[in-house]
């Protein structure tokens, strides 16, 4: 037998009959027609050369207002009642007994079974903007811009302890593996960038708080395939680890490696036809790409001084503002999903100084992120939201700090269609639960894919018979704020 035959049988072999009976159905007639109807899909397997992802849902349930998200992670739970909703009433109870009639029979974290202490916000606030919106006066650079914002302080979630809330948060489901929301906006929409992931998570650590992880579970793909995972980029040092040309290596013979591999793969997929083989071809073309790519976007020392001054950052040096410089760059690059997380947001003590330095680190930024998308008419387009995991109790834990809550705080948003400078909803007068339009993470993720062009309840994926969705069986757009 020739060595020709035997590689054929040897293919015959390997063909299972479920791989057969797929493909008998995938005529050269079916992708004629996939080209007439969907040409991107091409391109997305890198048949058309360009490594743009496209996405599922096409056409768009709806125009689109926004083309892109940027979501601000304050990873460990802001306290709503020393940031951006005053509550005077609380004041005048500083130090009196919580009253009963908030708080029996609620879920309370680590104040259960303790005295309940009525705990006055620690800051000021005073009114900005042409709507007069009252925010705590250590956010005075967000103030400046508040006529930009739409403020939601009638959040809840499900979760009060921090990685069940921020799985929560970040896929719509306390229990770890479902898609996180970046997956999800890039398996909709795909991606426009052509060197970059469509999802990219940025981390920094701040100062004042307790440092909790944040797993990288957080933005995994879950049941999606992998290549629509978020990819995270180190804000100082290496922005991926061993993305660097190896010491006598080329980048010429770096090419010739990926392209023997990409096609020993394929070769592969051609005989077992499995997803991830393909998925992994594209990520070993996005990683070659990404070595000229990544280097470039992480050195914003080209930015105008007037650029870094508005940012108050030094380019490069891993803090939510270099951070947020990087965003922009993203969002310019075509990256559809940008998270970016700021820690040390969990004040069990002293969170009337801890809040002042977190003030002092995502502050200034976070009108610079605004301020720099609007005059690159980027605003119109690009959907911000800022949010916690949850907030914090109306009562104290340990005489200067506030313990984890969920039943009432505050998530802002702008940009992308969101109306700007309104208020929607409140919770009541000691700050404890949300009492006018509570808002649900459900309803905040089906407001965004539908300011995306998405409707909710038709994104999804079959998994063990069930559509398994980022809102589940919740969730309505808040049409108010649109």
């Amino acid at each position: 037998m020739s060595e020709l035959s035997f590689q054929r049988l040897f293919l015959d072999q390997q063909r299972t009959r479920r791989v057969f009976l797929g493909r008998a159905s995938q005529g050269l007639g079916l992708l004629a027609l996939g080209s007439l109807l969907r040409p991107q899909s091409l391109q997305a397997a890198g048949i058309g050369g360009t490594p743009k992802l496209a996405g599922s849902v096409v056409p768009l349930h709806f125009p689109p207002r926004a083309k892109r998200v940027i979501w601000l992670s304050m990873a460990g739970g802001p306290s709503h009642l020393e940031t951006f909703d005053p509550k005077p009433k609380l004041a005048e109870m500083h130090g009196k007994p919580m009253p009963d009639s908030f708080t029996k029979g609620k879920q309370i974290a680590q104040l259960q079974g303790q005295k309940l202490v009525c705990y006055g916000p620690q800051h000021p606030f005073k009114r900005f903007g042409k709507a007069g919106v009252e925010l705590c006066e250590l956010f005075k650079h967000i103030g400046s811009v508040s006529d930009e914002i739409c403020w939601v302080r009638s959040m809840t979630t499900e979760a009060i302890n921090h990685d069940p809330a921020h799985m929560f948060m970040n896929t719509g489901s306390q229990i770890a593996g479902r898609p996180s929301m970046g997956s999800w906006t890039v398996y909709g929409l795909g991606s426009e960038a052509e060197n970059l992931p469509g999802f990219v998570v940025l981390t920094s650590l701040g100062r004042g708080g307790q440092n909790q992880p944040i797993a990288a579970r957080q933005w995994a793909a879950g049941l999606l395939p992998s290549r629509f995972q978020g990819v995270h980029l180190r804000g100082k040092g290496d922005p991926v680890m061993y993305l660097s040309e190896p010491p006598g290596v080329t980048r010429q013979a770096q090419r010739q490696v990926v392209q023997t591999v990409n096609k020993l793969n394929a070769q592969h997929d051609s005989i077992v036809d499995d997803p991830e083989i393909s998925t992994r071809i594209a990520q070993y073309e996005m990683a070659f790409q990404m070595q000229s790519s990544v280097p470039e976007l992480m050195d914003a020392t080209s930015e105008p001084a007037a650029i870094q001054e508005l940012y108050g950052c030094k380019p490069g040096d891993g803090s939510f503002a270099s951070n947020c410089l990087l965003a922009r760059r993203l969002a310019e690059r075509g990256v559809r999903f940008i998270q970016l997380y700021h820690k040390d947001w969990d004040h069990h003590d002293s969170v009337k100084q801890g809040v002042g330095y977190k003030a002092e680190e995502v502050d200034r930024a976070c009108m610079a992120l605004i301020t720099d998308l609007k005059q690159r008419d980027m605003l119109k387009d690009t959907v911000i939201v800022w949010a916690g995991e949850f907030g914090r109790t109306p009562m104290s834990q340990g005489g200067s700090g506030r313990d984890h809550h969920n039943a009432g705080f505050t998530l802002w948003m702008c940009g992308g269609g969101i109306r700007p400078g309104m208020i929607y909803g409140s919770t009541d007068e000691l700050g404890y639960a949300a009492v006018d339009r509570p808002v649900d993470v459900h309803d905040i993720h089906a407001t965004v894919l539908r300011q995306l062009g998405i409707e909710h309840t038709r994104l999804s994926l079959k998994f063990q018979g069930l559509d398994v969705r980022l809102t589940g069986i919740a969730g309505k757009v808040i049409d108010s704020i649109i």
